[in-house]
């Protein structure tokens, strides 16, 4: 009777956190800038969403989530798989080549970014729980901002204080719509600074790359960041996974992807409090 009645707390222990994520109530707020400035493309695409739990513990972790569109299109969304999970969700729109530049999208990434990490207390986040995902073009605009340092520095944001990288089918090579831009093939490989693997290091947060199937990805997607997962790991990154989802394409395998970010989010959680 013992030993039933502490599994029966064990069980309540687990399940209780999940059914407070299920039972709160989630407010949305839209369009909130996080560039100041008079340009009118930048009044229009620089803003975000935060969708978060009524109760603001001051400890809920925090996602940040760049859409896709291959740098060109796409706009910000709340993907359903982050909802009602406990999660502060911040969702970014950003500007878009040809408008802009690739530096410019790359550096509009690391303003909203360094925009969670200044606002996430205020909706109830925890600044030290903020995990850094997209999906193709944002996977792209996480694996940047995440690896190459300079970019977050110039707003007094050390890339190394997310808790976690979390790229969907992102290019790890030069984005194709730059070298596209630059006169290149899509099919054309290209590595220079704009590149996710010109910037390998040791000591980056936890990178968690996830691609579709091989035979159904984008451009060589999976392969390509097969050879990111192992330079980093060459370098002694102790921390860098890699999943390749099976029968999913390069569109279709971002919902399944979300179950693969949820366990390394808990997980990332769980060992950093000795669990």
């Amino acid at each position: 009777m013992k030993l039933r009645k502490t599994v029966f707390i064990c069980f309540l222990m687990f399940l209780l956190p999940c059914m407070y994520a299920w039972a709160a109530d989630y407010k949305t707020v839209k369009d909130i800038p996080y560039r100041q400035s008079v340009d009118s493309l930048m009044k229009a695409r620089c803003v975000l969403d935060v969708y978060y739990p009524e109760e603001k513990t001051g400890e809920a972790p925090v996602v940040v989530w760049f859409h896709g569109g291959g740098l060109t299109g796409g706009d910000k969304h709340l993907p359903n798989e982050l909802r009602d999970k406990g999660y502060v969700v911040i969702s970014v729109r950003y500007r878009l080549i040809p408008a802009v530049t690739v530096a410019e999208c790359i550096d509009d990434a690391a303003a909203a970014t360094a925009w969670a990490f200044d606002h996430a207390k205020e909706y109830g986040g925890d600044k030290d729980k903020i995990f850094v995902s997209g999906h193709s073009a944002g996977g792209y605009l996480t694996s940047m901002i995440g690896l190459d340092k300079t970019w977050l520095e110039k707003y007094g944001v050390d890339a190394d204080s997310i808790a976690g990288l979390i790229p969907f089918s992102g290019q790890v090579i030069t984005h194709f719509s730059h070298r596209k831009s630059q006169g290149m093939s899509e099919l054309q490989p290209g590595v220079d600074r704009f590149a996710p693997l010109f910037h390998v290091r040791p000591d980056c947060p936890p990178y968690i790359i996830i691609t579709g199937d091989r035979e159904q990805e984008l451009y060589g997607r999976y392969e390509e960041n097969a050879y990111m997962w192992r330079m980093m790991k060459l370098v002694g990154h102790p921390q860098t996974y890699i999943y390749e989802i099976d029968g999913y394409n390069h569109g279709d395998m971002a919902a399944p992807a979300f179950h693969i970010l949820r366990n390394h989010i808990s997980d990332i959680l769980r060992k950093r409090n000795g669990k």
